[in-house]
């Protein structure tokens, strides 16, 4: 696939009508556009923080409950602010934005506001003719932050339209013997891999408020990867379900797989090796929901796996056919306050005991707060090997 256009796209702290912007994020994706999007309650400082890391061409927000004016003009000030002003501000809030009040939003440094009876296909347009063209960001990358984010892109891209060759399907790929990657001494690579609806995300979230909690001075990095529809773009929505992983001590980057297999992107590996020879403690992988596939790290690439599974996957026979069983570190059964879930582990176990291999099973409730299993979890993967 050719390098699409990156936009993001949030709505408002106490703003809760996500419907609008939701249409649209479909309608960017169907003509080719990657939308990170980070959901609805969103403050100002996180939104240009993620569009920072993101490397987005320009950050969409939609605007229902009034005070636009002057929070489209804080946005627009923090970007400035951070000398990413290369990253233009748009968007738009039904009848709630005025004529007036949007001529007030451009002298303040808004790129356009679209009202309300706009066609998609004008915003589309729009998007393709002002951000998809060369970029111009002005001169070097005022901060560590975002030089990472820029480097980030400049790995992606080169994979874009052939440029650069993939690498060879993780199953057939093993790290030279004695090499670890060539990653930083002392950072941790940390990998899962589950379903789509398992709660991944929201595991890895709670994984991350722990972390944070127990190393004041910890630094985290997550690579967080969603599918690319055939042909199109992409929705990149894991950030809408993180919030402690807003954190200033974490740097979250949204991957589509653009064309990939497995669950990953072309360019994981060599964007996870640029995490790893940067200053974090941790980097923790997601991959894309996947099904029956073969484990989906490369040899080496990761300290431990993580498998997350929830407890309706259906009968015994489907476990025999889940790969991922036999190469997983750590099993998690999420969402173990459902009905079936001691039937579930109990079956799981079982499973793992066929492999004849040091295993782990953890059950968790990731969405309630201060779950013991996830407390469990962090625990097991701060474990020495």
């Amino acid at each position: 696939m050719a390098a699409p256009i990156r936009v993001l796209t949030a709505v408002p702290i106490c703003d809760g009508h996500d419907s609008a912007i939701n249409t649209i994020n479909l309608e960017f994706i169907r003509h080719g556009i990657e939308v990170v999007y980070m959901g609805y309650h969103r403050y100002a400082t996180d939104m240009v923080r993620a569009a920072i890391q993101e490397d987005v061409r320009a950050l969409g927000i939609s605007s229902y409950n009034g005070g636009h004016v002057e929070f489209f003009s804080e946005v627009a000030a923090l970007l400035k602010k951070q000398g990413a002003d290369y990253i233009k501000l748009f968007g738009g809030g039904g009848g709630t934005i005025t004529t007036v009040d949007a001529a007030a939003m451009r002298r303040k440094g808004v790129d356009k506001i679209f009202f309300a009876g706009t066609p998609l296909s004008e915003m589309v347009d729009y998007v393709h003719q002002h951000y998809g063209g060369a970029r111009k960001r002005g001169g070097k990358a005022p901060t560590a932050e975002m030089k990472l984010a820029r480097k980030l892109t400049e790995i992606e891209d080169s994979y874009a339209g052939g440029k650069r060759k993939r690498p060879m399907p993780n199953a057939q790929r093993r790290m030279p013997k004695g090499k670890k990657s060539g990653r930083k001494s002392g950072t941790r690579v940390f990998g899962f891999t589950g379903p789509g609806g398992a709660g991944k995300t929201t595991l890895i979230d709670e994984l991350v408020l722990r972390l944070l909690n127990r190393e004041p001075k910890v630094r985290i990095a997550i690579l967080s990867h969603d599918p690319s529809v055939v042909g199109l773009g992409a929705l990149l929505g894991d950030r809408a379900t993180m919030i402690n992983s807003q954190d200033e001590r974490v740097f979250m980057r949204s991957m589509a797989t653009r064309g990939q297999a497995g669950g990953l992107s072309p360019a994981t590996e060599d964007c996870l090796q640029l995490l790893a020879h940067s200053d974090f403690d941790y980097v923790i992988i997601e991959t894309v929901g996947t099904g029956q596939e073969a484990m989906p790290f490369q040899m080496g690439l990761v300290d431990k796996t993580v498998l997350v599974m929830n407890p309706d996957y259906g009968s015994r026979l489907q476990l025999q056919k889940i790969v991922m069983l036999d190469l997983a570190d750590i099993v998690v059964v999420n969402k173990s306050d459902q009905e079936r879930a001691r039937t579930a582990i109990s079956e799981i176990e079982r499973r793992l005991d066929q492999n004849k291999r040091s295993q782990t099973t953890v059950s968790t409730v990731a969405n309630r707060h201060r779950d013991a299993g996830v407390d469990e979890l962090c625990d097991l993967l701060l474990e020495k090997r």
